[in-house]
């Protein structure tokens, strides 16, 4: 008998043939994260094993965040042949229990001497008969005894919910333009959700904006990474390109040519990557450089597809999932980012498209994106 995690997945389930690939990348995250614990990871008639772990909560922690899981099950593992010692074992399981129970056995084994419907009979009159706190009720237990019949017997009691979602790199890349605020972490961590593998792009604008401010956009890829399993970041140097804005562009459209400069440059980075689309946080009508002129403005500089998986979301919403996923603390610190540099006092929200072009005709886009590349800054997270 030994302890170990049963790791459970939810939509691979319903993947057909092509659920090999997507068990095994899964497999190969939860090693990932879980590799500084020294745990062992396997997967094994439709189920994933984790074992020999330093510390059981710590690595339920992290495999909770990995894409892909759907919950993790502290369980134990011990010969099926042997009834009265899985007896024994439920009965200890439950010992602390109170309140309402039911047993919920499943058998793949179909060999196996007792179907599933007696193995529930069974060890629930067991346990009723040792623990006179209890009682059944099999449509809305307070607790619920799991036993998985295989190639050996496995207990458990406890189902630890996790972030669900596919895989990360079973659904492509795409680059995340990365700020310290709250919104942009959180398209991130949507898009990542899906299987996509994400790398970053972040714009420093020193010294108006300063190194603590980059370490906490770092930090918030950090915390990403998590799930996603390892982000690099780009940090591009974009002090230039704002000043050039600031002193040769309309003041009012400052902010959508400096964006324009961004998805430019973002598309770039995005390339090197070998990704296939963009990712930013923005919502509609959240700011001036928001409505819907104004993405239409920034979308038309670049080729490849933006992902705006927050566009509908209000404030309050898109900070219920910063919350969620642990972004949030981070984001709300107090350092400045490259977007409030220069903010002019009357953007415009209804820009006309002549009178971008008549701004950043005055500058030198080509040559001020291939100084701002040259600048760039890989940080592994």
């Amino acid at each position: 008998m030994r302890e170990l995690l049963l790791v459970r997945y939810g939509e691979i389930f319903l993947k057909g043939l092509n659920r090999p690939f997507f068990m095994r990348a899964l497999v190969k995250k939860i090693r990932h994260a879980v590799a500084e614990q020294g745990a062992k990871v396997w997967l094994h008639d439709g189920r994933i094993f984790v074992s020999d772990f330093q510390d059981r909560d710590e690595c339920i922690r992290r495999i909770t965040r990995v894409f892909g899981v759907h919950s993790v099950c502290p369980a134990v593992e011990m010969p099926k042949d042997d009834f009265e010692a899985v007896c024994r074992q439920a009965v200890a399981m439950t010992a602390n229990w109170k309140g309402t129970f039911k047993v919920s056995a499943r058998r793949s084994d179909k060999q196996y001497f007792m179907d599933s419907p007696q193995i529930n009979m069974e060890l629930g009159g067991r346990i009723l008969e040792s623990n006179p706190a209890l009682r059944v009720d099999v449509k809305h237990p307070d607790s619920t005894l799991n036993v998985e019949i295989r190639d050996l017997c496995y207990l458990y009691g406890q189902v630890i919910p996790a972030v669900g979602g596919m895989p990360v790199g079973t659904n492509g890349r795409a680059t995340l333009l990365l700020s310290g605020g709250i919104d942009s972490p959180v398209a991130g961590w949507m898009i990542a959700k899906r299987g996509v593998q994400i790398s970053a792009v972040h714009f420093h604008s020193y010294p108006y904006t300063s190194d603590r401010a980059k370490e906490k956009v770092l930090d918030l890829a950090r915390i990403l990474s998590e799930s996603c399993c390892g982000i690099r970041v780009h940090v591009i140097p974009f002090t230039k390109i704002q000043m050039e804005i600031h002193e040769k562009c309309p003041e009012e459209y400052t902010t959508l040519i400096m964006r324009r400069f961004m998805m430019r440059i973002a598309q770039r980075v995005a390339e090197k990557e070998h990704a296939e689309a963009l990712i930013t946080g923005e919502s509609i009508g959240q700011v001036a450089s928001q409505t819907m002129q104004a993405l239409g403005t920034t979308d038309s500089v670049v080729t490849m597809p933006v992902f705006r998986p927050v566009i509908g979301f209000d404030k309050s919403e898109i900070i219920e999932v910063a919350q969620r996923i642990g972004t949030f603390e981070t984001s709300s610190l107090p350092y400045e980012d490259c977007c409030t540099v220069f903010t002019p006092r009357h953007p415009a929200t209804h820009p006309k498209m002549e009178k971008i072009l008549e701004g950043e005709g005055r500058l030198d886009v080509d040559g001020l994106i291939e100084e701002a590349l040259a600048g760039d800054e890989v940080v592994p997270c």
